[in-house]
C-alpha cells in the first residue's frame, strides 16, 4: 500500500494542536509529525502523565489523524552548538536557565534524552497498539555543532580542529543514544546545515564518531541536499537502513538575480535576489519520483511527512497541494526485498 501521508506541525505551532488537527486532516493528510514546541507536544507531561497521554490520542483519533515521530529539533540545536542569544528565542526556558553556554548545553542534552521517554511513553499509549509491539518509535531532531562556524577553511583549519567537533559530537550524543537504546527509540538527525551533518561526507564521519550507534539515524530532508549540490538520491542509497523518517519538502535553485550566492548573502527567505529558497512540494527542482523510487528500493516503510515551508505561497493552499502531489506520485512497493542496502550497511 502507498505510505501515510503527514504533516510536520512545526511550521505551524502558531496554532494549538486542537485548532489544527481538524484543518489538518481537511488539508487530506493521515496524520502529524508532532512538534515538541508550541502546544502540540509537552515533553515533561508526556514523560510523567498517562492522562495527557491519553488525552492526546483522543484528539488526533477524533479528527480522524494518526502520528508516526515527534520532532524536537530546536532543544537538540542546543546540543553541541556554540550558544549565544540566538538560542533563547528557541529554547524552553527552563533549558535556557542562566544562558551559561555549557549548562544550556547540558540541560538540552537532558532535555533530549527525557524526549525518548516521552516518545516511548506517547507510542505505547496509541490505542490499538498491541501489547507484543516492539517497534521502536522515532523522535526527530538536530545536533547543533561546535564547528559549522568554520566552514569555510579561513582562517586555515585543519583536519583534526574539524575531528575536535565530531568528537564532541560523539561525546555529547553517546549518553544520549544510549537513553533512546533504553526507551527504544530511534534519533533522526535532519542532516541541514548548521548541524554536525549537512551533507553525505559529514554524515558518514557523524555515523563513524558515534561509532554506528543503532539509535543514531536520519530524518531525510532532500530540500538541505540539493541547493548545496549533493546528490540526494545517493544520500539514501548510501544510509537507506539508517533512514528512520523522511521529510518531503522542495527547494529551488539557480535563481535570484546573481548577487546572493549559495551562502545566502544575509538576505531573508523570499529575497527575489536569492539563489535558492524553499518550495512547496513539487514547486521547486527536487525529483521526488526518484526520491519515492529509492525509498522503495532500501526498504524504508515510514510516512511521508511533509514540511510545509514556502514563503510565496499560501501555507494551507500549499499544504493541501503538497498532499495530493505526494498522492498521486507515491505508489506501492514492490514486494521484491532489497537486502543488499542492508548487508552493506551491516558489513
Amino acid at each position: 500500500m502507498p505510505r501515510p501521508i503527514t504533516l510536520f506541525t512545526g511550521q505551524w505551532a502558531d496554532l494549538p494542536l486542537a485548532k489544527l488537527a481538524p484543518l489538518v486532516k481537511r488539508l487530506g493528510y493521515d496524520g502529524v509529525e508532532l512538534a515538541c514546541w508550541g502546544d502540540h507536544f509537552d515533553v515533561d507531561a508526556a514523560a510523567t502523565s498517562p492522562q495527557y497521554l491519553r488525552e492526546k490520542w483522543t484528539l488526533l483519533r477524533d479528527n480522524g489523524l494518526t502520528c508516526f515521530a515527534v520532532s524536537n529539533h530546536l532543544v537538540g540545536q542546543a546540543v553541541c552548538d556554540q550558544i549565544d542569544e540566538r538560542h533563547k528565542s528557541i529554547l524552553p526556558p527552563e533549558v535556557w536557565g542562566d544562558g551559561d553556554p555549557e549548562g544550556v548545553r547540558q540541560r538540552a542534552a537532558r532535555k533530549l534524552m527525557l524526549t525518548a521517554k516521552a516518545a516511548r511513553n506517547f507510542f505505547n499509549a496509541q490505542p490499538g497498539r498491541p501489547a507484543n509491539d516492539k517497534s521502536a518509535a522515532t523522535v526527530n531532531g538536530f545536533t547543533g555543532s561546535s564547528i559549522w562556524h568554520s566552514l569555510y577553511a579561513f582562517p586555515p583549519t585543519t583536519q583534526a580542529y574539524w575531528e575536535k567537533g565530531f568528537q564532541d559530537f560523539g561525546r555529547r550524543f553517546g549518553p544520549i543514544l544510549e537513553e533512546f537504546e533504553a526507551q527504544n527509540v530511534n534519533f533522526a538527525l535532519e542532516v541541514h546545515p548548521t548541524e554536525i551533518a549537512f551533507d553525505i561526507a559529514t554524515a558518514e564521519r557523524a555515523v563513524a564518531a558515534v561509532k554506528r550507534h543503532k539509535r543514531f539515524g536520519f530524518n531525510y530532508d532532500p530540500s538541505h541536499l540539493g541547493y548545496q549540490g549533493v546528490d540526494y538520491v545517493k544520500f539514501i542509497r548510501m544510509f537507506g537502513p539508517r533512514i528512520f523518517h523522511a521529510h518531503m519538502k522542495d527547494v529551488w535553485w539557480g535563481h535570484g538575480d546573481g548577487s546572493v550566492g549559495t551562502f545566502g548573502g544575509h538576505t531573508s527567505f523570499g529575497d527575489a535576489r536569492r539563489a535558492w529558497d524553499f518550495r512547496s512540494v513539487g514547486h521547486g527542482d527536487i525529483n521526488f519520483e526518484e526520491i519515492i523510487v529509492a525509498l522503495n528500493d532500501v526498504g524504508y516503510a515510514g510516512p511521508l511527512s511533509v514540511e510545509w515551508e514556502d514563503i510565496r505561497m499560501d501555507r494551507e493552499h500549499g499544504a493541501a497541494e503538497s498532499c495530493v502531489f505526494l498522492r498521486k506520485l507515491d505508489f506501492p512497493r514492490s514486494a521484491i526485498a532489497f537486502d543488499a542496502a542492508f548487508d552493506k550497511e551491516n558489513q
